[in-house]
């Protein structure tokens, strides 16, 4: 198969690689969806009740996407050293936080200016978002499942 732009002195493609670092790929898509949608319900809010509500929702958003969050940047950091480990790590990292989300919710206990109703909508919301956002981003990265022969090996490459 021949290139349109040349990218090889013969013209032909070269083979592409595993995506770098997708972790942070997906968490930025997964930012930017469920934060524009929690900025709408923050405007909602505050034009149906009041600025509280308002905060309310971005709060609700803030400890999705805190909590979410660390599982990627986990995965980052891990899967730059060891990929085959970074599906290991997010099942820790998951433990970690529904521990962690549990403290803060019953710890804290619900502040006398929170809207319950708006802070719970845009946090189911923002998990739902994210675990799409998440899904559909994950399926456009690539996976290296086979390491290529070197080209220089007498199997591959050139003297295939």
């Amino acid at each position: 198969m021949r290139s349109a732009d040349g990218t090889r002195p013969g013209g032909y493609l070269t083979p592409s690689g595993p995506t770098k670092a997708p972790w942070l790929g997906i968490l930025g898509k997964a930012l930017a969806v469920t934060g524009s949608a929690a900025v709408l319900a923050a405007v909602a809010a505050a034009l149906t009740t009041d600025l509280f509500a308002a905060a309310s929702s971005l709060l609700g958003w803030f400890l999705i996407a805190a909590f979410f969050g660390i599982s990627l940047l986990v995965g980052h950091v891990v899967g730059r050293s060891n990929p085959s480990g970074a599906i290991g790590m997010f099942a820790v990292t998951y433990a970690i936080k529904v521990v962690g989300f549990a403290v803060i919710l019953f710890g804290l206990g619900t502040p006398v200016w929170l809207h319950r109703e708006w802070f719970a909508l845009t946090a189911v919301g923002a998990v739902v978002l994210w675990q799409a956002a998440e899904i559909r981003a994950f399926s456009r990265t690539r996976h290296l499942i086979y390491n290529d022969a070197d080209d220089s090996s007498p199997q591959g490459g050139a003297n295939a």
